[in-house]
Order: structure tokens, then sequence, then C-alpha cells
């Protein structure tokens, strides 16, 4: 995918998102863009790697931080408690309005994603992404299995919640098959 289709499509991403009552933190574009490439397949090139929240991608924190210097995407501060969120910029709308070709291939899948996680907060977004990411890599392993594997990697997520974020990443496979 071409750097410019890879933009367009987390552009895209983000406006889906937002539709899906999303509040659109760094955290919540990591997880859907890493659900959007694992589950979805759409390859956009991002390297993740399990780390403190669930997987993360240090190159989509680049890119998400030279789309802001290219004015494509701003900042928006939010009331205490929440953090900052991003939103697409004007200069972002009208790059994705060139792309129509890339918004149509990928539409299904991206409002797939949003739908599922839109209105998630952070600590079912870490449940969940984490769950994708261990059946991912042992995706015949049992429901208890890969359960306890979440919660051998992060301790503060009980068996019960890995077991349940395993069974909702089991049942989007199910139904993404649909779609990609």
């Amino acid at each position: 995918m071409k750097r410019s289709q890879q933009r367009v499509v987390i552009l895209q991403l983000i406006m889906a998102l937002k539709e899906n009552n999303s509040w659109c933190g760094e955290t919540h574009i990591q997880k859907a863009a890493y659900c959007l490439q694992e589950l979805m397949k759409v390859d956009t090139d991002f390297d993740f790697i399990l780390y403190k929240h669930g997987p993360y991608s240090f190159d989509l924190c680049d890119e998400l931080a030279a789309m802001r210097a290219d004015e494509l995407l701003a900042i928006k501060l939010n009331t205490f408690p929440y953090g900052p969120s991003l939103r697409v910029a004007n200069l972002g709308k009208e790059m994705v309005e060139r792309f129509p070709k890339t918004i149509c291939q990928y539409k299904d899948r991206v409002d797939f994603i949003a739908r599922k996680i839109g209105a998630k907060g952070v600590a079912q977004l870490e449940r969940l992404a984490t769950a994708l990411y261990v059946t991912s890599k042992s995706e015949h392993d049992t429901v208890d299995e890969r359960a306890k594997r979440i919660h051998d990697l992060k301790p503060h997520v009980s068996f019960d919640n890995a077991q349940i974020a395993v069974e909702e990443i089991d049942a989007m496979k199910r139904e993404s098959a649909n779609i990609v």
C-alpha cells in the first residue's frame, strides 16, 4: 500500500470511529488499526508489537504525528479526566475525497471495525486487541488456553475478562469472514 493510501485508510478509520461514538484518542486508533490490519486483512504495513496496553505500533505513532504536522489531523483537547483526541482536519477530508477507489475498497472493513470497537473504553480495547494478538499467534488453542495466555502476559486482566475477550474475538472473526 502506498503511503498516501495508507494515510487515507487511517483518516477513513478515524472518521468511522468518530461516527461510532469513539473518543478517537491514540489508543483507540492504535487498537482499531491493529484490528483492521490483523482481523480484516488490510495491509497497512504497520509493525505492531505487544506492548504495555496491548498491540502497539511505533510506526503508526510516528505516522499520526506526521499527519498532524501535515495538517491532515488536528488535536482536540478534552475536559478532565479525558486526554486529547484526534480529529480529521479539513486538509485530511480533502485528501480522503481525492481517493474514492481506496475508500470504496476498504469501506466495509473499516466500518466493521468501527462498529465493533468504536464505543469501547480503553480497558476493553486493551483486552480485545490483546485477545486478537494472542489468537493470531495460537488460533488453534482453546478459549481457556488463550485466556490463560492473556492473563499470564497481563496479570491485571482477570482470567474471566480475558475469556470474554477471546470469545468476542472469535465471534468477530466468524462475522468478519463475510466481509474479508
